[in-house]
């Protein structure tokens, strides 16, 4: 991954998402089924994977989201909002007398690739897979930044997502898979 993830968005579209995760939650608050509002651009059409982020209070209330595309954005962003607020196993399904004080983070990837060498990697710009067998685990870009991690930390904490050793990172069955994502 040798170029800049290109992918960008208008102040417009990031609008239009955010609304939509607030929309996503609240129809499923109240119960309602109402069809995921038309895109504003052609741009919400395509593929790209996607995590929405929700906080309250400076603290994680929940994080969903899918590696790769698989289907339009606006769709993935809508489905990943009610993941976030209901689905998240770390954390009891939101209740409507906490969407108010819900914070809203959305990140949208690039594609995935091997990392071929974890010099390479920047913090802050790049997210981490490590896979192992059955074992795997996903730290998006700004977590690094968040916890002012340096390279070796980000390494290892990734791997303690993936439930491995610290620095299984350096086990050459270990696969290291890297991202760049636009967050808003």
């Amino acid at each position: 991954m040798s170029e800049n993830f290109s992918f960008s968005l208008s102040q417009e579209e990031k609008d239009y998402l955010k609304d939509l995760v607030r929309k996503s939650i609240l129809c499923r608050l109240n119960r309602q089924e109402e069809p995921t509002p038309d895109p504003v651009t052609g741009h919400m059409r395509e593929e790209y994977g996607a995590f929405v982020t929700l906080t309250k209070n400076g603290h994680l209330r929940g994080c969903i989201g899918n590696v790769q595309g698989s289907g339009p954005l606006y769709k993935t962003i809508w489905k990943m909002a009610r993941a976030a607020a209901f689905d998240d196993p770390r954390f009891p399904p939101l209740k409507e007398a906490e969407f108010k004080d819900i914070e809203i983070e959305i990140s949208i990837l690039s594609p995935i690739n091997v990392c071929k060498d974890v010099e390479q990697i920047v913090i802050g710009r790049h997210g981490l897979i490590m896979q192992r067998g059955m074992q795997s685990g996903l730290l998006l870009p700004q977590v690094a930044v968040d916890w002012k991690w340096d390279r070796k930390q980000f390494l290892a904490q990734t791997c303690n997502k993936a439930g491995m050793e610290p620095d299984a990172w350096k086990d050459p069955a270990t696969n290291i898979f890297w991202f760049e994502a636009e967050v808003f």
